[in-house]
């Protein structure tokens, strides 16, 4: 009994930036980060809204936050993880 298996190529996928979060380890970056967003959630206003809207609203403060004092990824990896 003779099996035969086709091999397929797999696709690439296309380089997705994406935000450089190990830099919070950095307590100086951390600190800077810690302060922006207590600035940034001061400035919110948080009444009549549902826990869903109140999550979305943080995570983008979070995420915007996170953006501007880390910055973002430049380019695929150079070397693959094994």
């Amino acid at each position: 009994m003779d099996m035969w298996f086709k091999a397929t190529k797999r696709r690439r996928r296309k380089f997705e930036p994406r935000v450089r979060v190990w830099k919070l380890k950095e307590e100086k970056t951390c600190d800077e980060y810690r302060c922006m967003v207590g600035d940034k959630v001061e400035e919110v206003k948080w009444k009549g809204l549902g826990v869903n809207d109140h999550w979305q609203q943080m995570k983008g403060i979070m995420m915007e936050t996170a953006q501007d004092i880390c910055g973002m990824t430049k380019g695929p990896r150079r070397h693959k993880e094994t």
